[in-house]
């Protein structure tokens, strides 16, 4: 394939990572991030790769940007989204125009211009709660919240289009991503932020709940052995660990690194509704091991370890007494 790829969401978390590892490999990095009256790109403004890059901003939503940004790229990285469930309680419809609108602009964008392969992020979410363990890409697909629900169609969407129109399409499923840069609307941030705030009480939400964590820097590689694998076009796969670890014994591992005595606490207004709280995931990723030269080289430990690190330095960026949904 070409080495000239689009990347969405390219500002963002997982979407800047990849967009490192991209330039790393040797790609030419068109990155899409949303367009601001500031013309700031995200976590990609203090990238060591920032010079290296064409960006291009713009909003997802809209198919005409979209396209264009599409034109002359052999491969998309499609990472744009809204991700917090809390808030796709409030505004169901933003998620809808974000998450399914957003992959249509992409997948049509793609068949008018003849890319060669179509990276669309899914999420673990789509899931439910395990009605097995591990979970391969067979399980059903639950919606829990709305959030999960916009990505389940817009999953559905990209295959239909690669068995309706043939489209080189690739569902990557990432189960929970941690690390360097994340939103404080994740658990492993907030837990750090309010230790490192210096707070002696940190409130969380539900405690039961586990979660299969991998960290960025395995996602962003896994996304990338995706990519470069012509067996899992039109496929769903996996990315995660094949472990899990409760959300309450997630921040007591985190305490205890940071050598913080502190009283964890359920608050009400972080608990999801009963019946959307996904309460147990853990990742199959029998396919990706199989079908790629994939293998994380982080374990949780390490992962927490560089991440507080990296959380202790840019503490000034985080509100840890605020809750944001």
């Amino acid at each position: 394939m070409g080495m000239k790829i689009l990347i969405t969401g390219a500002g963002g978390f997982i979407g800047s990572h990849l967009v490192e590892l991209c330039v790393e490999e040797g790609f030419e990095v068109r990155a899409f991030v949303r367009y601001n009256s500031a013309n700031t790109w995200g976590w990609l403004e203090e990238s060591p790769v920032k010079r290296e890059l064409e960006v291009v901003t713009g909003d997802i939503r809209d198919y005409d940007v979209v396209s264009q940004a599409m034109k002359g790229c052999a491969g998309v990285f499609h990472l744009a989204a809204l991700i917090g469930i809390p808030y796709s309680y409030r505004s169901p419809l933003a998620y809808i125009r974000t998450n399914v609108e957003g992959t249509y602009n992409i997948l049509e964008s793609a068949r008018n211009t003849g890319v060669e392969s179509v990276v669309v992020t899914s999420t673990s979410e789509v899931y439910g709660t395990a009605q097995y363990v591990p979970i391969d890409e067979r399980h059903p697909l639950v919606g829990q919240s709305p959030y999960s629900a916009s990505k389940i169609a817009a999953d559905q969407l990209s295959v239909s289009y690669h068995r309706s129109f043939g489209l080189p399409v690739k569902l990557v499923r990432p189960f929970n991503t941690f690390g360097p840069r994340q939103s404080a609307r994740a658990v492993i941030p907030t837990v750090i932020s309010q230790i490192a705030g210096g707070l002696h009480e940190i409130r969380l939400g539900n405690l039961a709940p586990t979660r299969d964590l991998t960290f960025v820097k395995d996602t962003v590689r896994g996304f990338l052995e995706i990519y470069r694998a012509p067996s899992l076009t039109g496929e769903v796969t996996n990315i995660g660990m094949n472990e899990e670890i409760s959300v309450g014994d997630l921040a007591n591992a985190i305490c205890e690194l940071m050598d913080a005595d502190v009283r964890i606490v359920e608050e009400h207004d972080r608990v999801r509704p009963e019946q959307s709280e996904v309460m147990r995931l853990r990742c199959d990723n029998t396919r990706i091991t199989n079908m790629t030269a994939w293998r994380p080289q982080y374990d949780l430990h390490q992962g927490l370890a560089e991440t507080i690190e990296w959380f202790k330095a840019h503490s000034q960026r985080y509100k840890h007494e605020v809750y944001n949904v």
